[in-house]
């Protein structure tokens, strides 16, 4: 196992997950409900199933079309979602 990737990826997500509406939602949830650790338990196996979605797919992505373009297309994409978050569109 890279370790340096390993922890890389651990540190972005982390961050990039911190604060959002996915833990704003789970913190709503586990407030309302009685069972925290159920709470905790679906937003953790509902996390892990969206990431290896996504880590299967950017796999399979890769093998048809050059990483430097996939890289240029999620970041045009992320730049159109926050103009449109922006403009009050999303």
């Amino acid at each position: 196992m890279d370790w340096r990737v390993f922890l890389s990826t651990f540190g972005l997500v982390f961050l990039a997950e911190l604060g959002d509406k996915t833990q704003l939602a789970a913190m709503a949830m586990a407030a309302r409900s009685q069972s925290p650790l159920a709470v905790f338990g679906g937003a953790a196996l509902a996390l892990t199933l969206v990431t290896l979605l996504g880590v299967a797919f950017s796999q399979a992505l890769v093998g048809l079309v050059p990483a430097v373009y996939i890289h240029k297309a999620a970041g045009l994409i992320f730049l159109i979602v926050g103009l449109l978050i922006l403009w009050g569109k999303l």
